[in-house]
């Protein structure tokens, strides 16, 4: 391997009978401040350690690796849906759950909310830099970008309120930031004592646009729904934002969610946490995870309807429909961020993979795959929809370190997913997306 201050070029060799791997574009992000073992004891990295928040831009031609890097705060904390590309790939999008850690602070609770967002210009792939910051709403949870580039969508979970925030974007930087309190848009706290707890209980954890850009999805994680919302950007001043239906109910914690690429489903991977829980291990589920699948229609008119689910494995939290719409994959953390002496403890995470079936919208397992690392959360399939990439938080024991998974995706007479690639990044990826 040679490396330079921002360049690092890696060359593995494929398995027998493959070809060598090559993905374009994709985009990581790294969490400098914590370690998988922050979430059981709370302490951070060690300063000493060296690592830092950063965004990586990765590209692979058979089998060699080229990377670069730009320091931009981040936080896995968070869902893995603080990142996102502009339409046409040269900016980046990220925004920040919790400010980096200042001098002689050691623990997760001494980190401050974070209230920006970061566009990272992406025009020279091997120089990344940071075009533009502006300040939203304390602890932002998820961000996605509108099919036309024109605005950037953003939830935060501040201690009054849960924000949708539409943030304008040009070539010449960002512009409005138009603030929409959810309780306004019709999320109100439910029952069980939701109304005593902040924002009345109400969490938002994800926001994806709807390929036309005339609606949006805002998943209430606490709530164990999704909200569906028709908005209009042409409209000169304030974007017009309107309830799209009644909320619709999934399976227990969905905390992430994607629209199908033509706009007819929605899916939700469901978490199953117990969010009253403060200790990690009667947080974290013991069964499998789902998935939801809610049917929509034309924006604004129909109500969108749940008419499925299917198992993924324990602990899914990243989410990834492939670009023709026909495999669906989740990253699984399993125990692997728990202590060894916890009856949850895993060895090893997984990718499950499910086949969706466009017309009826039902999902089929194909099956789970074995992913070596600790604390695995975002994962893209790359623009041929050939390769699908799981992110690395940390290697376990003895085995290889942060980074990213690549497999190759099967077809449809031999579906499944076969690990190809191992791409080695910097601390604390949880994070990625193709270009």
């Amino acid at each position: 391997m040679c490396l330079t201050a921002v360049v690092a070029v890696a060359c593995a060799n494929p398995p027998e009978g493959e070809s060598a791997v090559t993905i374009e574009r994709l985009v990581t992000l790294s969490d400098g401040d914590h370690l998988a073992s922050t979430y059981a004891d709370g302490i951070l990295a060690p300063a000493s350690a060296g690592h830092r928040d950063l965004l990586s831009t990765v590209s692979v031609h058979d089998g060699a690796v080229t990377t670069a890097q730009v320091e931009v705060s981040n936080s896995v904390t968070a869902a893995p849906e603080v990142l996102a590309l502009s339409p046409d790939g040269t900016t980046a999008f990220v925004t920040e759950r919790l400010r980096p850690r200042n001098p002689g602070e050691t623990t997760a609770q001494q980190l401050a909310a974070g209230d920006r967002l970061f566009a990272v210009d992406l025009s020279n792939w091997q120089d990344p830099a940071i075009g533009d910051v502006t300040t939203i709403a304390p602890s932002p949870e998820a961000l996605a970008v509108h099919p036309d580039g024109s605005h950037v969508a953003v939830v935060s979970n501040t201690a009054q309120a849960s924000l949708l925030q539409l943030v304008r974007w040009t070539p010449d930087g960002f512009g409005a930031v138009e603030e929409f309190d959810l309780a306004d848009l019709g999320i109100h706290p439910g029952t069980d004592g939701e109304a005593d707890n902040a924002r009345g209980g109400v969490t938002a954890t994800n926001v994806h646009w709807h390929p036309s850009g005339r609606a949006l999805a805002v998943n209430i994680d606490s709530q164990n729904r999704v909200a569906f919302f028709t908005v209009d950007t042409t409209i000169a001043g304030r974007p017009g934002v309107r309830p799209w239906g009644e909320p619709v109910s999934t399976g227990v914690d969905p905390f992430v969610g994607r629209f199908t690429p033509d706009g007819r489903h929605y899916l939700t991977s469901d978490w199953g946490r117990d969010l009253t829980a403060t200790d990690l291990d009667k947080r974290l589920p013991g069964d499998r995870s789902t998935l939801s699948v809610i049917r929509m229609g034309e924006p604004g008119t129909d109500q969108p309807q749940k008419i499925g689910t299917a198992q993924s494995d324990k602990s899914a939290e990243g989410l990834a429909i492939s670009p023709d719409g026909r495999w669906v994959a989740t990253v699984n953390m399993r125990g692997t961020a728990v202590p060894a002496g916890s009856p949850l403890h895993d060895d090893h995470a997984t990718v499950s993979l499910l086949r969706l079936d466009g017309d009826t919208g039902a999902l089929s397992k194909v099956g789970d795959y074995r992913l070596d690392g600790v604390l695995p959360e975002g994962g893209a399939f790359d623009s041929t929809g050939r390769y699908f990439i799981a992110t690395v938080f940390e290697g376990g024991p003895g085995g290889r370190g942060s980074g990213l998974q690549v497999y190759r995706v099967g077809s449809d007479d031999d579906p499944g997913l076969t690990a190809v690639q191992h791409v080695p990044l910097p601390h604390g990826v949880h994070h990625v997306v193709a270009g």
